[in-house]
């Protein structure tokens, strides 16, 4: 009996050093890297005003650009437990992915990343310098990220007039609408309401953590095709589509370009990572006529600023 109860303490002994041999190899694998891969610490520049000192803390902080988070969801369960029990914590650095937006860290609050937010203060710097008239949107909000960034600015410039709307269903994204645009035929994107699917009371207590929760932040709550048609815009100086898919893309432009102002912006965030919204955007451009360049933002996301509204 005690040669028994020895022999399955040894088993035991034996399967905790196997996790923990995993643990630590996994620990070695995330959490190390190269000093010259680490991101440099966030400092003040000597020539920035207090506005943009705080616009560049708030892209660092929404992007979670600022520190390295959790990694968890790549490990297993097993080693998960093992290292919670010994209050370990697996990270991992990965700048440049984080710097285009193609990883993230888990409590971001925007999965766009440093360059697209840096082209979403541009173009808002742009429209406020040179009095383009007309609000901000994004439609396709997510944990509201962009917004909330939309509100800083106008907070840190002083704006006191224009109005920030999340555009989202706050459910993830619709099944694929086959028969009217069979161009989502290999969108699986609405399976992933787990993670996609945040609901606008969790956005509102995200704007509210900033202190940015006003009523010049305006929500339209449902499917594209039911609220942008009859959103109470007038006008808008910027409009950000994140939309991932063929439908929420046409529906955004469709419903909202004509309320662009001359000058404005309308940015595309899923131009070179999705194919059924390029199409939309190609299919949109060609049939509007619009020649206006469009421009690279990083690997996925790409702008065009709205010259003559004339003519469309």
């Amino acid at each position: 009996m005690k040669r028994a109860i020895k022999l399955s303490i040894q088993i035991v002994l034996a399967a905790l050093a196997a996790i923990g041999l995993l643990s630590m190899t996994l620990i070695a694998k995330l959490s190390v890297h190269t000093v010259a891969a680490a991101k440099p610490p966030h400092t003040l520049r000597a020539d920035a005003s207090l506005a943009e000192h705080y616009l560049d803390v708030m892209k660092r902080h929404l992007t979670r650009s600022d520190y390295n988070d959790s990694n968890e969801q790549q490990v297993p369960v097993p080693v998960r437990q093992y290292l919670h029990a010994r209050g370990l914590k697996l990270s991992q650095a990965v700048p440049d992915a984080q710097e285009d937006g193609r990883s993230w860290p888990e409590s971001a609050e925007t999965m766009i990343g440093l360059k697209r937010l840096d082209n979403l203060h541009a173009c808002i710097r742009d429209v406020l310098e040179h009095g383009v008239p007309g609000d901000l949107i994004e439609c396709g909000a997510w944990r509201g990220g962009a917004t909330i960034f939309m509100r800083a600015a106008l907070l840190a410039y002083g704006d006191s007039g224009r109005r920030v709307w999340v555009a989202d269903s706050f459910e993830g994204l619709p099944a694929p609408n086959l028969a009217q645009y069979p161009a989502d035929i290999d969108s699986e994107l609405f399976k992933n309401g787990d993670q996609l699917a945040v609901g606008v009371n969790t956005v509102k207590l995200n704007f509210a953590r900033y202190g940015l929760l006003d009523d010049r932040v305006k929500f339209l709550v449902g499917w594209f095709k039911d609220t942008l048609p009859k959103a109470p815009i007038d006008r808008l100086a910027v409009l950000r589509v994140d939309a991932d898919m063929y439908e929420g893309t046409i529906q955004s432009l469709e419903a909202l370009y004509s309320k662009v102002s001359p000058g404005g912006f309308v940015i595309i965030d899923d131009y070179g990572y999705d194919k059924g919204c390029r199409k939309a955007v190609d299919d949109f451009r060609q049939k509007q006529g619009i020649t206006e360049p469009l421009e690279t933002i990083d690997w996925t996301g790409a702008y065009w600023r709205k010259s003559d509204v004339a003519q469309r």
